[in-house]
């Protein structure tokens, strides 16, 4: 199949098949009929283009067809515009594009801020009750502030009912701007009643980096992901380690799917030796090259935790870190994940995600589809962690510092 077909294809996206219905069953056919008289001498069919008068009539066709026969409530007419160029980026078969809304893309932009307007605390869904509870509180956060527990269950979220709520539609009404308040209907463990408690919405910034000194003097630094706070998260742990008399360093990246380029070269810039820590090509073969001044070079030994679930811009510092040999990749091969994307903005806010080039590592590896493989394999030991929060690699890493081998 051609790819001009295959955009066709993703811009009505499954829609074709109900101008066929509709034409063979309903009165729809004499509409359809002269669509292919003209069709048949269109100047513009073969012209290359996907928007074009041809695709232009035939969605404006399609829309009739929909709003005289389709049975059931009708669609927003929103949703169907969002559709239509939901299917266009679907069409090109990558995972990694994708269309938003102008206010897909507002979250989408407190996400890769790793900043939003909240109370401070994670949440999760218990499926057994069909409400939400309150998971980990953040320390100096509105939630913490008042009084609210990891744990609670969440019964109303201002007059709202959530029993049977996604997570997602919980979560959305906790957020809003900042300085506004909640009030949160709680059931806790050991009380027969519930409690209101009344939450004001502040900054909460996502906690990306977590740190932990550990015996024989080796500091632990976990990075979940690549957020704009990453940075300044990252600076702050590894200060502390290094006045805390860090003799070796674990980063661990295990289940890091990655995120903001600019966020982890500056973090690389905090451990690498000078040089090249990555580089991108794009369509055209145009080169760009970030680099690494050398000044902020980690001179302790390093051990990096990777697994299947280490991908992107996990696998830029992992992959810099291993051609410079800076530290010891332990675990398992990593995703392979070895493209970029950037984001398109249009004038409504709106947006689109678009795959724009591939990286290489400082020795001109591209690891898109193959992973990196770490310096020692090692699986985790997935039972005994469950059952005795043993952690067989973390444990390996630290023999690594410790005896040199």
């Amino acid at each position: 199949m051609s790819d001009k077909r295959k955009f066709v294809n993703g811009l009505i996206a499954g829609l074709l098949l109900a101008v066929i219905i509709v034409s063979a069953t309903y009165a729809g056919r004499e509409a359809v009929t002269a669509w292919k008289r003209h069709n048949d001498t269109d100047s513009d069919a073969g012209s290359g283009e996907v928007v074009s008068a041809r695709t232009m009539q035939k969605l404006q066709l399609i829309e009739e067809i929909i709003e005289e026969n389709y049975a059931l409530d009708m669609v927003d007419s929103k949703a169907m515009e969002n559709g239509i160029y939901q299917g266009l980026i679907s069409s090109l078969g990558d995972p990694y594009s994708a269309y938003y809304s102008a206010e897909e893309m507002q979250e989408q932009q407190e996400k890769l801020d790793g900043v939003y307007y909240g109370i401070g605390a994670y949440v999760r869904l218990d499926e057994s009750l069909g409400f939400a509870r309150l998971g980990e509180i953040f320390p100096d956060s509105p939630a913490q502030e008042s009084g609210l527990q990891e744990g609670d269950l969440i019964m109303r979220v201002d007059d709202q009912y959530t029993k049977g709520m996604s997570l997602e539609n919980v979560v959305s009404l906790i957020k809003g701007e900042e300085g506004t308040k909640v009030t949160l209907t709680i059931m806790r463990e050991g009380e027969a009643d519930t409690r209101e408690v009344e939450v004001e919405r502040r900054e909460v910034p996502k906690q990306t980096v977590s740190f932990e000194m550990m015996e024989d003097q080796i500091a632990y630094i976990r990075i979940t992901e690549f957020d704009k706070v990453t940075v300044d998260q990252f600076t702050d742990a590894l200060a502390t380690a290094k006045g805390s008399g860090m003799l070796g360093l674990v980063l661990d990246l295990r289940d890091n799917p990655g995120g903001n380029l600019a966020a982890v070269i500056d973090v690389a810039r905090k451990l690498l030796p000078k040089g090249l820590v990555v580089y991108t090509e794009d369509k055209a073969g145009k080169r760009q090259d970030y680099n690494c001044d050398g000044e902020n070079e980690l001179t302790v030994p390093m051990v990096v935790l990777v697994n299947e679930g280490s991908a992107s811009a996990s696998e830029v510092l992992a992959g810099a870190i291993k051609d410079y040999g800076k530290g010891k990749l332990l675990g398992t091969t990593t995703f392979g994940k070895g493209i970029v994307q950037k984001y398109l903005a249009m004038s409504d806010g709106s947006a689109v995600k678009l795959t724009t080039s591939k990286y290489y590592t400082p020795k001109g590896n591209n690891i898109h589809g193959i992973g990196i493989e770490p310096d020692e394999k090692l699986e985790l030991d997935f039972e005994r962690y469950v059952e005795e929060g043993y952690d067989n690699q973390l444990e390996r890493a630290k023999e690594i510092l410790v005896t040199g081998e």
